[in-house]
């Protein structure tokens, strides 16, 4: 028979604990009280008595201490997952200190593989001859506690291809915050790595759908460049979909860095001068051939000087070198007949 596994969704349960400041005087005085009737029992009485004070002083220097295992301390902006003998069995989400169930314990993996996470961070710096830490900043919660303040992901900058086959360097930073403890830590191994994971592979996607300029002014196409806000606001929609299930919201997703890849920034650099170039040209053209036409209907129209066609070209023609040069014209005084 074939079995069907199913991935459980678990849903939150908030737990509403008892104050811990009047469980913890409790079980310091029921333990004193435990150790007082052990030493009296065998001081002042003997026979039954003296085994039922020892019984009872006993199971009080025993039971107390356990119970003192439930008094747990959530701090702001921190939540506490519990698991009672592998079941789910609540969570903490305001702060301060309180009592619990003392055989449910705190649930986080994240934390629980800090260490791991550290030493494989060692060994690959080591590799890399760097130092530990010097690529992605990871945001682990302290002890067993999760984290629900507003966390940064400075996402490494990583080369993509965008949709005209040309490598781009890009990176982001992804402004986040769990909303769901529950979901945080039951519903993925590991959420600090699994958004880190998530937001590489977004960025990747998106960055291929887009080219990284457009030569055409007049094109309305969405670029990397151009239209960086719109596309950082589709890399948002998109991880919020991926990690919705972890418990985790999507705040802003910023792009930080972004320019062509080393091998081909010389020629892209080359390209984008000469449309600079030949827009400024044609600039400068279109203005020149206006102040001409300008300048020949005015001396029309005052009849200053009556020109054929031939010396109208020849002053079109030097006006031009005037207006389109990239030097200063050096005029020439003719002192004699202009025919």
């Amino acid at each position: 028979m074939e079995e069907k596994i199913i991935n459980q969704d678990i849903q939150e349960k908030v737990l509403k604990p008892f104050p811990g400041m009047g469980m913890l005087i409790l079980t310091v005085l029921g333990f004193l009280a435990g150790i007082c009737l052990c030493v009296f029992s065998i001081l002042l009485f003997d026979g039954a008595v003296m085994g039922i004070l020892l019984t009872v002083g006993i199971i009080c220097v025993v039971v107390f201490p356990i119970l003192m295992a439930g008094l747990k301390i959530v701090k702001p902006n921190e939540a506490l997952v519990l698991t009672l003998f592998g079941k789910y069995y609540g969570t903490i989400k305001k702060d301060g200190f309180f009592f619990v169930n003392p055989f449910a314990t705190g649930f986080n993996p994240s934390a629980s593989g800090f260490m791991d996470e550290l030493s494989a961070d060692f060994q690959e710096a080591g590799k890399k001859g760097g130092s530990p830490g010097s690529g992605k900043k990871k945001s682990q919660s302290g002890g067993r506690t999760v984290s629900t303040k507003t966390m940064t992901l400075n996402n490494a900058q990583q080369k993509v291809n965008d949709v005209d086959g040309n490598p781009v360097i890009i990176g982001s930073v992804v402004i986040w915050r769990i909303v769901n403890p529950t979901k945080a830590v039951f519903n993925v191994e590991n959420y600090n790595e699994y958004i880190s994971i998530q937001c590489d592979s977004t960025i990747r996607n998106i960055a291929r759908l887009f080219p990284y300029d457009t030569t055409e002014s007049e094109d309305d196409e969405m670029t990397l460049r151009g239209s960086s806000l719109q596309i950082a606001e589709r890399m948002k929609e998109e991880l919020q979909s991926k990690v919705t299930d972890a418990g985790i919201e999507i705040m802003e997703v910023r792009i930080t860095h972004l320019a062509y890849a080393e091998e081909i920034a010389a020629a892209m650099l080359k390209r984008q001068q000469a449309a600079a170039t030949i827009a400024a040209r044609e600039k400068i053209v279109e203005g020149a051939v206006g102040m001409v036409r300008m300048a020949l209907d005015q001396l029309e129209e005052d009849e200053l000087i009556v020109l054929d066609d031939e010396r109208k070209a020849a002053m079109v023609s030097n006006l031009l070198v005037v207006l389109c040069g990239d030097r200063e014209a050096q005029p020439v005084v003719n002192s004699g007949s202009i025919y």
